[in-house]
């Protein structure tokens, strides 16, 4: 563990405490904390005390637990034994720039990842250094030149084209008293086109998992607009933990945000999610959607089904890679991905990380559908 992400450990899990007992403390509020304790520079526990009412905001009639649960996990006292119990209607979608509560962690974890399971698992996950860190650091290297973009809404000189710059002109013919010189072009500049990656997280793409974070770590570092979610049987968004520099502390700082990790799988139910809430919707709005899931979706595959159709009719090319087909001649099987597979743009091979660089390297040349 680095010294950033052991000096961050203590405050981290105090809010972790406090989603298990119940307050709804989302991701920014915890950003938020730890941002004022720095600005204060606190000279003791009663200034990071001060500092977590003004950010963390419990409930007024909840003061006293609150109290209780900071001395129990920073003064060593006797924990707060709370009354009632966390609802079953938690928010199942998490932002980590604040707009509702963070997921809650449980004390189960997901041994198999055998099979895809309906049953939500809430549990905390650990992650240790990868071996795909000279691929990555390629692909990272590579990425910025390679990125899709898109016209922007300003303008730039040109040495032909087929708009006149009437403003330059004018002001030419200022300097020649009133003559028009020569003519002047523009065109619009082009802007990256935002990335939306949604990484499966359920039981049967355990062993998957630290890969597909390490990637969409080194996606985000390297490019400008990139927002990555996690799916499984809740929908969370961890793309401001991604963006710290050191790549471990980075899936520490996700692995604090997710509560459903190697749990059940309700694909079609987190997509849906992700649509219901318009400012995560607008996200995927002419971006590039790229989705990492084996599509093991257990039960009936309409939602799923609808949820991709919506992301279609959106986004300007939708990508789903599985590493279930990892072979040549592959064919969907799963019901999930017979269902989904007439409106993907790509259904391709998602077994090995260095295949997933090249289908993301090889969007600028991709049109949409």
């Amino acid at each position: 563990m680095t010294d950033t992400a052991r000096q961050l450990a203590p405050f981290l899990g105090f809010a972790a405490l406090l989603r298990r007992s119940g307050f709804a403390v989302a991701p920014e509020q915890t950003m938020a904390w730890l941002a004022a304790i720095e600005l204060l520079g606190p000279s003791g526990i009663a200034d990071v005390r001060r500092a977590a009412h003004a950010t963390l905001a419990p409930q007024p009639e909840r003061f006293d637990e609150f109290d209780a649960l900071f001395d129990a996990h920073f003064l060593g006292a006797v924990t707060w034994q709370s009354e009632t119990e966390p609802s079953e209607e938690e928010a199942l979608a998490a932002d980590d720039a604040g707009g509702g509560p963070e997921p809650i962690f449980g004390d189960e974890t997901r041994e198999s990842g055998a099979k895809a399971t309906g049953a939500e698992t809430l549990s905390a996950r650990r992650f240790a250094a990868g071996g795909d860190a000279e691929t990555l650091n390629r692909f990272a290297r590579a990425l910025p030149a390679r990125v899709p973009r898109r016209r922007g809404y300003r303008w730039r000189a040109a040495r032909s084209g087929s708009s006149i710059d009437a403003r330059r002109m004018f002001r030419d013919a200022m300097r020649h008293a009133g003559e028009f010189v020569r003519t002047r072009w523009r065109k619009r500049r082009l802007r990256q086109r935002r990335i939306v990656v949604l990484i499966d997280v359920s039981g049967s793409m355990k062993e998957r998992t630290q890969a597909h974070l390490a990637f969409a770590h080194a996606l985000v570092r390297a490019a400008e607009a990139v927002e990555v979610f996690t799916i499984g049987t809740r929908l969370t968004r961890i793309t401001r933990a991604l963006r710290r520099r050191d790549r471990t502390t980075a899936l520490a700082a996700a692995s604090l945000l997710v509560a459903d990790w190697d749990g059940g799988t309700r694909i079609g139910e987190a997509l849906g999610n992700f649509l219901a809430i318009p400012r995560f919707a607008a996200l995927a709005r002419g971006a590039a959607v790229l989705i990492l899931s084996d599509g093991l979706e257990r039960g009936d595959p309409s939602a799923m089904r609808d949820a991709v159709a919506h992301f279609a009719r959106i986004a300007w090319r939708l990508v789903w890679l599985t590493p279930l087909a990892a072979g040549p001649n592959f064919e969907p099987r799963t019901a999930g991905l017979v269902a989904v597979r007439p409106f993907l743009d790509e259904l391709g091979d998602g077994a090995a990380i260095d295949r997933i660089c090249a289908h993301v390297l090889g969007l600028a040349k991709a049109r949409a559908a």
